[in-house]
């Protein structure tokens, strides 16, 4: 296939996939795609780390790297304990709605260091970013995504001074036009339907809308692509590719663990639900008594990033120790009804190529039909 994309980083398929699992973008950029680690929730140790086993394994194949670079994100900095700076209100909602449904405590004396290194996973604010971005520009990295916000000027500077391309996610013809004001070369359209934080414009009308305003920069096409038809029909609208994330989720490579996966593979398209639980801002999850109880009429109001991501900490381990999978959600898209057994990166970009050529034949006997 040949496309914008393709010719911009020297991929064979324009299948990008973004992943928080460095085995799935290993995997899919040597199968001809091109992965996409995601990286806000790492330290710059972890990401060190991170990129360098993706350095030592992908044969020199392209990849990116997708952070957060936001403007709104507050500093949890100043010497307090994570747990002490959070509101008892919905500390106690969450928490005492567990315990009364029978999920087991941590233990007292894990809690205040769990919350620490939990904490200090989450890169939000401008600070933290720019650690991550230094880490970054260390490895033959070939993309930097912003997932939420606009990069500063000497970030994308940067980038652009070692032959990096920069991109972002947009769910908005308003995004996209701060995106293009600040110089990205390539720009995901992700619609409602796609997992995590999404706005609310369907696919079907964002994609064409997006190709159509910021041409001729290329457009990937986000939210709702898991096969190969989906694909089709992406490209059909003008885009140069997909940036796929849900489909990831159920493959053996992917950082899921059991009882995750079993959920996972049990949703449906409509268990994918808008969540303000999850982080603070919108984020499409997979649907659990966690969503429902943000969902509900007497929950509090979720708080502001980041601290709400540092809430949701706690109950996520304890539903994880517990074994409860009713409790568990995971960012997800609505894509999810269709991931439902485990399958290698590598047959899944088999199927959904596949899949993609039997759609476009199929329009083409459309075509030629008398």
């Amino acid at each position: 296939m040949k496309t914008a994309v393709t010719e911009m980083f020297g991929i064979e398929t324009p299948v990008f996939a973004f992943s928080h699992c460095r085995d799935v973008v290993v995997a899919t950029s040597k199968a001809g795609g091109m992965g996409v680690l995601g990286a806000a929730w790492m330290t710059p140790e972890h990401l060190e780390q991170e990129l360098k086993w993706i350095d030592d394994h992908i044969d020199g194949k392209p990849y990116g790297v997708d952070m957060i670079f936001t403007s709104t994100a507050s500093d949890i900095s100043g010497g307090k304990s994570p747990r002490k700076i959070l509101p008892p209100e919905q500390v106690n909602y969450i928490n005492n709605l567990m315990t009364e449904d029978g999920v087991p405590p941590m233990p007292e004396e894990d809690v205040d260091g769990w919350y620490e290194e939990y904490a200090s996973n989450l890169s939000f604010t401008q600070e933290e970013s720019d650690a991550l971005f230094e880490v970054a520009m260390r490895h033959p990295i070939k993309l930097v995504v912003s997932a939420l916000g606009v990069a500063p000027p000497s970030v994308m500077g940067r980038a652009r001074e070692a032959g990096i391309k920069f991109g972002a996610l947009v769910g908005s013809a308003r995004q996209a036009e701060k995106q293009v004001e600040a110089g990205v070369d390539l720009i995901i359209a992700q619609g409602t339907e796609g997992g995590g934080h999404t706005g609310n414009v369907a696919s079907m009308v964002l994609w064409p809308e997006i190709v159509d305003l910021v041409a001729p920069i290329p457009v990937l096409a986000a939210g709702g692509v898991g096969n190969g038809r989906q694909m089709a029909a992406a490209l059909a609208l003008g885009a140069e590719g997909v940036w796929c994330g849900t489909i990831w989720l159920g493959t053996m490579e992917s950082e899921l663990n059991p009882d995750m996966r079993e959920v996972l593979y049990a949703a449906k398209s409509t268990d994918a639900v808008i969540t303000y639980g999850y982080t603070g801002k919108p984020c499409r999850a997979i649907r659990s008594k966690y969503t429902e109880a943000w969902a509900a009429p007497e929950a509090p109001k979720p708080l502001k990033v980041p601290y709400q991501s540092i809430l949701s900490g706690e109950p996520f381990r304890r539903a994880e120790r517990s074994h409860r999978k009713d409790w568990m959600t995971y960012s997800a898209g609505q894509v999810v009804g269709q991931v439902n057994e485990p399958k290698t990166v590598k047959q899944v970009m088999y199927d959904m190529l596949s899949e993609y050529v039997e759609a476009m034949d199929r329009m083409t006997t459309i075509l030629e039909s008398e």
